[in-house]
């Protein structure tokens, strides 16, 4: 799920290896009450292999353990907590006995045993800070018997939708982490093409796959929110394709990726292209264990693009600017785009093509060609 757009959410996904016909289903975010979901499991030598869970929603926590309590005198005391099918209760031991060490003037030291009965007297403030950056602070007075009252503090959902997002792309990273280690086992280059939809991400990959295929092993996972229809085309320019459908979501994400290579199987020393929804906004945060963001910006939308969606230039590796054979029948000005696209991220590669007449082709088969040396070299580092 993307923490900005909600996409996603309470979505399946479904993974059609184009070859066999087979089709996989992944089930929506961890929130379902019962779910089954695999596990894709990653040893030493870069072998994969995944098993199934089924998981309903109950939890059973029949444990004990102890919570180390440090007080604003620096003395520090344990209780425990019991914790038994799905109740999660505290239970604190009435009598307890812990010691209290201190330091006089002199330097000198002792310590000495403080016996607790159950009953606490606190007198102090809290001070609370604000997402705002705003501080208050409040009493507690005399908590007897062990209760506490406290008054909420409503901070609004902002910070929650916060708190999902770093999950959700923390827990992507991880997955993505694997991948890219997976890739870097077998000397495989993974790219990931990025744009609006309709920029010619498609037509530029049937092109290379036509182009290259005497010379490369091209493998693709294909993204879409429905149908297969570009996967079709992909299989057709001769690759072997996995089609991704996203229902709901806006973009591919770490686990979609390992799925799809589990059955796309791609050989070592091959090219793995992803080819993402189309879409400038969130593919942008999900790395995907990529060595590179190739992002397409065709000459039929307008050179203010890298302006626009910042965060996808910057993140990208290499901006191709494709259709230029449109530019006499377009109001387009490519000096401009590439000067925007140079003010959000200076070290951007720019590669002017035409993948329907094979203008400009050689220097993005050029760089293909470097990356695939640097992955290898990368491999043995």
């Amino acid at each position: 799920m993307c923490g900005h757009c909600g996409c996603s959410s309470k979505n399946t996904v479904s993974i059609t290896n184009l070859q066999t016909g087979k089709e996989i289903a992944m089930s929506g975010r961890s929130d379902d009450k019962d779910h089954s979901h695999e596990h894709d499991h990653i040893h030493p030598d870069g072998t994969r292999h995944s098993h199934g869970h089924a998981h309903g929603h109950e939890h059973d926590h029949g444990h004990d353990h102890a919570h180390d309590h440090v007080h604003a005198d620096g003395t520090r005391h344990s209780h425990g907590h019991g914790h038994d099918d799905g109740e999660h209760g505290h239970s604190h031991d009435p009598q307890h006995q812990h010691s209290h060490e201190h330091a006089h003037t002199d330097g000198t030291r002792h310590s000495h045993d403080h016996d607790h009965g159950h009953q606490h007297h606190h007198d102090r403030q809290n001070e609370h800070v604000h997402a705002d950056g705003t501080r208050h602070t409040h009493n507690h007075d005399d908590h007897d018997g062990h209760t506490h009252e406290h008054h909420d503090h409503s901070h609004g959902t902002a910070d929650t939708l916060v708190e999902l997002e770093t999950r959700i792309l923390a827990r992507n990273d991880a997955l993505a982490a694997k991948n890219r280690a997976w890739f870097a086992g077998r000397e495989i280059l993974a790219l990931n093409l990025v744009s609006s939809p309709g920029a010619g991400k498609t037509t530029l990959l049937e092109r290379t796959i036509r182009d290259l295929k005497a010379e490369l092993k091209i493998f693709v996972i294909e993204g879409d929110q429905a149908t297969a229809n570009d996967g079709e085309r992909i299989r057709a320019a001769g690759a072997p394709a996995v089609q991704v459908n996203t229902g709901t979501g806006c973009h591919l994400e770490a686990d979609m990726v390992a799925r799809g290579l589990n059955e796309l199987k791609p050989a070592t020393g091959s090219v793995v292209m992803i080819e993402n929804v189309g879409n400038l906004v969130c593919p942008a945060l999900f790395d995907l264990g990529e060595r590179a963001k190739v992002v397409i910006l065709s000459v039929t939308e307008g050179e203010d693009k890298p302006l626009k969606y910042p965060h996808m230039f910057r993140a990208a590796d290499v901006m191709i600017l494709n259709k230029t054979d449109l530019l006499p029948h377009v109001d387009f000005d490519v000096s401009r785009a590439i000067a925007y696209a140079r003010q959000v991220n200076p070290g951007i590669t720019i590669l002017q093509v035409s993948a329907r007449n094979g203008e400009g082709l050689s220097s993005w088969y050029g760089w293909l060609r470097k990356e695939i040396s640097k992955a290898r070299e990368a491999a043995f580092a």
